[in-house]
């Protein structure tokens, strides 16, 4: 009897330091990832400063050592703080596709974006005309599009929205794209992160274009795109006569697709680390700067950032 209460107690003094210990490690883990939440924020603010630095100075004919500005094409910035460090990109939304503008010649570069993530060219016919059936205000519907007739025909039916997109998420309901094309997995990226609904036109600013956007150009080869993403490095371009010295390609042709009209909304990625560790918590929203006090439009935390920073 005396054994089997003192087996009894063993496992109870056991069980008792094992949940101490969880919650000893369960307490440090939420410390330390609150505090990499607001390393992330603080670089977010970071980033919100550096906009309105650069819309301040962007046009200065001369760079004085220590006012440079941030570039907008994802290149990523470093911040230190006491407790650790956090990183922060800006990447201005007149870089992607703006679906609410898209027209059906610019659709061609959404068109080529989906060939060069592997969709097939029959399905990414479907998706450019169902998107902008979608977005037009008729009913009527183009070669491959859709409008109320297909919709409504939908095991949950529906009708076409005919007017602008509201967030590009919204996309989930237009004929042809699924989660996967929308958001990715892990074999390919979603078009998501080439997207936006806060655009300054339907042409794209070659100074924020992503490679991958770049290159889904009509006329644009990888090496065309490696040669402004070179020449970005050194200064941004400030016409599309440079892109042509750089290309080589018909200057009317290229300037239907691009220009470098910037715009103030921009999305910002900011990942915070706490002291030397390489595990971070990451913040990304989209934010307008058209006044002195930024909007947000979109803000998430956690977020899972483009690619690494």
């Amino acid at each position: 009897m005396v054994l089997w209460i003192v087996t009894i107690l063993v496992a109870l003094v056991i069980s008792f330091s094992f949940l101490i210990r969880t919650e000893a490690r369960s307490t440090i883990f939420f410390k330390e990832g609150v505090q990499k939440r607001f390393i992330a924020e603080a670089g977010m603010e970071r980033a919100i400063l550096e906009i309105f630095h650069r819309q301040t100075y962007r046009e200065q004919a001369v760079v004085v050592e220590g006012n440079e500005v941030v570039r907008i094409d994802g290149r990523s910035y470093t911040g230190r703080m006491e407790t650790g460090s956090y990183k922060f990109r800006l990447l201005s939304e007149s870089g992607k596709i703006d679906i609410n503008k898209m027209s059906d010649l610019t659709g061609i570069v959404l068109k080529n974006l989906l060939l060069s993530l592997d969709v097939p060219q029959e399905k990414a016919d479907i998706i450019v005309d169902s998107i902008l059936d979608w977005t037009d205000s008729d009913n009527l519907r183009r070669l491959n599009g859709a409008e109320d007739e297909y919709y409504l025909s939908l095991q949950v039916p529906y009708r076409a929205k005919n007017a602008p997109l509201d967030t590009l998420e919204e996309l989930l309901l237009v004929k042809g794209i699924t989660p996967d094309i929308l958001f990715g997995n892990k074999e390919h990226r979603g078009i998501v992160q080439y997207l936006t609904i806060y655009g300054t036109s339907s042409k794209i600013n070659i100074n924020a274009a992503p490679k991958e956007l770049l290159m889904a150009l009509p006329g644009l080869t990888e090496e065309t795109a490696k040669r402004i993403i070179d020449q970005r490095e050194t200064a941004e371009f400030r016409s599309v006569q440079d892109i042509q010295a750089i290309t080589g390609l018909n200057l009317p042709t290229l300037a239907q697709y691009i220009d470098m009209t910037e715009g103030n909304t921009y999305t910002i990625e900011s990942t915070g680390f706490l002291g030397e560790s390489k595990q971070g918590y990451s913040v990304r929203a989209v934010v307008s700067a058209e006044s002195t006090m930024p909007r947000f439009f979109s803000y998430k935390s956690p977020s899972e950032t483009q690619r690494e920073l």
